[in-house]
């Protein structure tokens, strides 16, 4: 099933990366917020010589909450102990050599070794106490990172809609359809490919807590989400870390 993901790629819109995939998740009950920024204040977030990358002149930040389940490295069995954790990644979007893809702010999990290898991979990932439940056709989700600044979420969402594919020239296809992982180590860049169908949101309806979601955005940024998305789940591939 992993390997056939590869016989569907005429949606994406960048290259297929180079040499074999290495790591498999699946990514499950995602609640997507898009919050529109200016991009005088995100830029001096962006590490040069990355490119801020905008829609219609507007920038945006997103909060991606999901359950990563059965994770995988290529080859290998899978470790039950940490295969499965909840995770919250807060990213913006830039383009290097004309390919879109999204820059991490930060990247919270459950799970401690997750953290510390995404890390050796220039990722920001951070541990943080999480919780993810269903009830009553709400998934409550809570997150607080346990060292450093105490960023958190905390909230409830439910799909209210049927999936749909996003159309080509659609803020929603902006948004999703990156598959390239960027940032930078000592002023070079890097990345990580990966591979995955299209998305197929839904609406949702969100309850959250307002200061949990202004401390995940970087520095003194605050904002309102605009738009958010539910995703019931993703099967997703990973290539080994590059330098561009």
């Amino acid at each position: 099933m992993k390997q056939q993901l590869l016989n569907y790629i005429n949606h994406r819109n960048a290259p297929i990366p180079s040499g074999p995939w290495i790591m498999y998740q699946r990514w499950e009950n995602i609640m997507c917020m898009h919050i529109p920024v200016s991009k005088e204040r995100i830029s001096p977030h962006i590490p040069e010589p990355l490119e801020l990358d905008i829609y219609e002149d507007q920038a945006w930040i997103s909060i991606f909450t999901f359950r990563v389940s059965g994770m995988q490295q290529r080859g290998m069995p899978k470790f039950p102990w940490f295969n499965s954790f909840p995770e919250v990644n807060v990213r913006t979007y830039v383009r290097h050599d004309g390919i879109p893809g999204v820059y991490f702010f930060s990247l919270d999990a459950a799970k401690i070794i997750p953290v510390i290898g995404a890390r050796l991979v220039s990722l920001p990932y951070f541990k943080a106490k999480m919780k993810m439940a269903e009830g009553m056709g709400w998934t409550h989700y809570s997150s607080r990172r346990q060292y450093g600044s105490g960023a958190f979420f905390k909230g409830r969402y439910k799909s209210i809609s049927s999936p749909s594919a996003t159309g080509p020239d659609s803020l929603d296809y902006w948004l999703f359809e990156r598959y390239y992982l960027f940032n930078t180590v000592k002023g070079r860049i890097v990345h990580i490919g990966i591979h995955h169908l299209p998305w197929k949101p839904a609406d949702v309806s969100v309850v959250y807590d307002r200061n949990g979601v202004n401390s995940l955005l970087p520095g003194d940024i605050e904002g309102t989400p605009a738009i958010s998305h539910y995703v019931d789940s993703l099967d997703v591939i990973f290539w080994p870390l590059q330098k561009t």
